[in-house]
């Protein structure tokens, strides 16, 4: 999950690469869900996320959003969560049990715990989130396998991009001061990002990178 607080506070203080050998492996976590507990806040969905939650519940966005999404404002920019039920604000694809329905196609952010990025110019780095894991001892397993991701190229441009373009949406809110040019722009960025009239990509690099020009046209961003 994405923790507050510094990285000198929240970290070992140690930069990771994908081919790192890193203490994150919580070995299946027996059973184990304290991380997917009050964490509303903290689980940002990006655009393949939900293409993926889309894709293990044959939900649409709009369907999602009725459950398991909620859409909370940073500053002016509106991102969806994961949202969280019950007394114990347990995610919302928890089952009774306490297993994730959706780990195959789980978040990003879930998929990294207790993985952190840090973001340096067109790259990233990985950082370990000390004591963010309730498990007394994690094993060590190198970064790539721990993510699990196939084409991790590939994804590493989607992250990178994606973390350009709320950079430059950031930046565009800044002198918009109308609520309803705001509005306007953030039914624009959400429609086109995360709803995309919920048609499904068979490969969603090449959907995302497609569509990509039209929709920062529309949004006037760089």
């Amino acid at each position: 999950m994405r923790r507050q607080g510094s990285l000198e506070d929240i970290s070992d203080g140690k930069l990771y690469d994908m081919n790192s050998m890193v203490k994150a492996d919580a070995r299946g976590c027996d059973g184990c869900s304290a991380c997917c507990h009050d964490v509303g806040d903290l689980v940002e969905l990006n655009p393949m996320d939900v293409d993926r939650l889309k894709k293990a519940t044959g939900q649409s966005f709009t369907t999602l959003l009725e459950r398991h999404i909620s859409l909370r404002k940073e500053g002016k920019l509106m991102l969806p969560f994961l949202k969280m039920a019950g007394p114990e604000k347990a995610c919302s694809f928890l089952s009774q049990e306490g297993r994730c329905q959706v780990h195959e196609m789980r978040p990003d952010i879930c998929r990294l715990f207790p993985l952190g990025r840090v973001y340096q110019k067109d790259d990233y780095d990985y950082f370990l989130q000390v004591d963010a894991c309730v498990k007394p001892s994690l094993g060590k397993i190198k970064v790539k396998r721990w993510l699990g991701f196939e084409r991790y190229r590939d994804h590493k441009d989607f992250i990178i991009s994606w973390h350009q373009v709320q950079k430059a949406m950031e930046f565009r809110l800044k002198f918009v001061y109308d609520d309803d040019q705001v509005d306007g722009l953030m039914k624009t960025f959400i429609d086109g990002f995360y709803g995309l009239d919920d048609k499904l990509d068979d490969d969603f690099y090449e959907g995302y990178w497609k569509r990509l020009p039209l929709i920062k046209d529309q949004l006037g961003i760089l």
